[in-house]
């Protein structure tokens, strides 16, 4: 499995046991979603390697205690401790009208309603207070909320966002 195949579904954050158990923080909107997997990617340097689990169950709101097949010691599950944990694309349910992954609108062109085309989206930055769309590379990146006050319409076939944003936004 390659990484460009997959997502991002949370790290390995701690132990749990002396009998090989880990927590992982999920990051995810919807913890309850990944509770009965049957297995995961575990990235291994470059490499992403399938674990199968035993038995998992949630933990508070994000975490996922789990048992991974072959992981008996807790030797074993120092190994493994802040490694990043990804699951296959496929698994990720098919979203409509105006909601979309992040990953998903990468490439895509981000168009004003009334300025016309902003540039082509090269990453969504979810490190601030809102999700930013971030359009250019280089020395000049402009920044435009991903929130759903401003998005229009987002034709996933074309590969276009449209967006209304207030006046001067643009400008800055």
């Amino acid at each position: 499995m390659r990484l460009e195949d997959c997502f991002y579904l949370g790290k390995i954050v701690r132990k749990y046991s002396y009998k090989g158990e880990l927590i992982i923080y999920l990051d995810t909107d919807d913890p309850e979603s990944y509770q009965n997997l049957e297995s995961v990617f575990v990235q291994l340097g470059t490499s992403l390697v399938p674990f199968f689990l035993e038995r998992s169950s949630l933990q508070k709101k994000s975490q996922l205690r789990v048992k991974f097949e072959g992981v008996e010691t807790e030797s074993d599950a120092d190994s493994l401790l802040g490694l990043e944990i990804y699951l296959p694309l496929t698994l990720l349910p098919k979203l409509s009208g105006k909601s979309f992954y992040f990953h998903e609108v990468v490439g895509f062109l981000l168009k004003d309603v009334n300025k016309g085309d902003i540039g082509i989206i090269s990453s969504v930055n979810d490190k601030s207070a809102q999700p930013l769309f971030e359009i250019g590379e280089g020395e000049i990146i402009k920044f435009v909320p991903a929130i759903d006050e401003f998005i229009k319409e987002i034709n996933r076939k074309e590969k276009v966002i449209l967006v209304e944003t207030p006046e001067g936004l643009l400008d800055l």
